[in-house]
């Protein structure tokens, strides 16, 4: 068993034939207030697959993340992971668990190395014995050699780009040894070139026996990263299903993608 901690062919296998559900909504409702964020929203997270979540700012997708993290507990519904409930457990709980995320805003330890950033995000929930810390200075090194930031190892976390941020968070997520990675739109700010390598990240994550939850504001994104995709606006769930399912879904259509989308998608289809 590797870092990861599942092998990947049998995950490839699963999510092409019958999966497993790892993580489940049921009827999850998020209100601030007299703001309803999620309306009774229904998902499923197979084992292997890469979920998209996508929709317009003020969807409801950073929300949904917060309460299956626990930052923000829903108000009603059930969150199931390998199916137990997890909708009123901490959020170091549900990291030790095995379910692991990114911020869209990404705010490492400025003051402390990268190394030491990643080793903070291992030892997150533990009880920091000399044998974990131990653990979590292994768990850094690798983390930070799979997301290719050895060579910045000993440097301030605040020195590093934005890109540069971003894929530290990956490595201090992984440095969980997650089941289930959570990732809140990694490749917002990024260049294309940045995005095509953020691209190319996840799915090596995936690789490496991690199912992965993704949310975007990138149709194209979304499309070519997921298995399968999930649509949410004001709050609602409004489509599910493959990409080309959703990318023409009525519905979708008119709510987020807009007829000038699906023009330039289907003279990109002509010419190519």
């Amino acid at each position: 068993m590797g870092v990861f901690g599942t092998d990947s062919q049998e995950q490839h296998t699963e999510v092409q034939g019958v999966s497993e559900t790892l993580l489940e909504g049921r009827g999850v409702t998020k209100r601030f207030g007299g703001l309803t964020a999620v309306s009774s929203v229904d998902f499923t997270v197979r084992k292997g697959e890469i979920l998209g979540v996508i929709g317009p700012n003020g969807a409801g997708k950073t929300t949904l993340l917060n309460c299956i993290t626990g930052l923000d507990p829903a108000n009603e519904g059930e969150i199931l992971f390998h199916g137990e409930r997890i909708e009123t457990m901490k959020p170091h709980s549900i990291t030790r668990m095995g379910v692991a995320r990114t911020f869209q805003i990404v705010q490492p330890f400025a003051g402390l190395a990268v190394r030491e950033n990643v080793v903070m995000g291992a030892l997150f929930g533990s009880q920091k014995s000399k044998k974990e810390v131990k653990r979590a200075q292994e768990l850094a090194d690798e983390m930070l050699a799979f997301v290719g930031l050895s060579d910045k190892s000993a440097q301030l976390a605040s020195q590093l780009t934005l890109a540069e941020r971003k894929r530290l968070e990956f490595a201090k997520s992984l440095a969980t040894e997650p089941e289930v990675l959570l990732l809140d739109e990694v490749n917002a700010g990024l260049n294309t070139t940045e995005i095509e390598n953020a691209i190319s990240l996840i799915h090596k994550v995936r690789e490496q026996g991690v199912t992965i939850l993704v949310i975007e504001h990138l149709m194209k994104v979304i499309t070519d990263l997921s298995d399968r995709v999930v649509v949410l606006h004001h709050g609602e769930k409004i489509a599910e299903g493959l990409p080309s399912e959703v990318t023409s879904d009525e519905q979708v259509i008119k709510a987020y993608l807009g007829e000038k989308y699906v023009a330039m998608m289907k003279k990109l289809a002509e010419e190519s």
